[in-house]
């Protein structure tokens, strides 16, 4: 028992090491674009989760929602309440509307009050969730969103959720997670669920 102990230590000991030495490395302050993108759930609830985070330790962060209707929204219930402002499309899902002209002046007018805060130095932290749709159904042109990211404030946090991201975003992000589907009970036949699902 006492070897296994021993030997866990020294790994363990060594794993620090690593880790403490890429720590001492890390240099570089400055605003971080975080993208969360792939086919799986939990890509919003991520980046809301970030923004809970930002909020926890004083930071003033806004949120866009591209996508979204008219329904409850767990997040927006709390961080409305912690001083989070909100710019919501309240169009639905495109496959509902199926009105084009109405999805992309919907898309455009949250894009302009949120293209602000890219610009504000005051604001620490900005939730494009679903911004990829924007893009991806050519709502929001490319290459506007990329470079109002790219010229934000340089303390600026910037998350990006949605399936399919550009690869111009992908390419100017300083991190990318993939979330990837294994299961999803809605497949099953689950309905979706309050609390849980949104």
């Amino acid at each position: 028992m006492d070897r296994d102990n021993e030997k866990h230590k020294q790994r363990q000991q060594k794993l620090k090491q690593t880790v403490d030495s890429k720590i001492e490395q890390a240099a570089i302050d400055k605003g971080v674009l975080l993208v969360l993108t792939g086919n799986g759930k939990g890509k919003s609830t991520a980046g809301f989760g970030t923004v809970l985070r930002g909020v926890g330790h004083g930071l003033t962060c806004q949120v866009a929602q591209f996508i979204k209707g008219q329904w409850e929204c767990g997040e927006r219930n709390v961080l409305e309440k912690l001083g989070v402002p909100f710019y919501v499309m309240k169009t639905g899902f495109t496959w509902n509307t199926q009105d084009r002209d109405a999805d992309t002046a919907a898309a455009i007018g949250v894009w302009q009050q949120i293209k602000l805060a890219l610009a504000d130095p005051k604001v620490d932290m900005v939730l494009l969730d679903e911004i990829t749709y924007m893009l991806s159904y050519h709502y929001l042109d490319v290459e506007e969103v990329v470079a109002a990211i790219a010229n934000r404030p340089r303390h600026q946090h910037v998350i990006v959720t949605g399936r399919a991201c550009h690869r111009q975003l992908i390419e100017l992000a300083d991190t990318v997670s993939e979330i990837k589907p294994e299961k999803h009970a809605f497949e099953a036949g689950v309905k979706a669920q309050k609390g849980l699902d949104w």
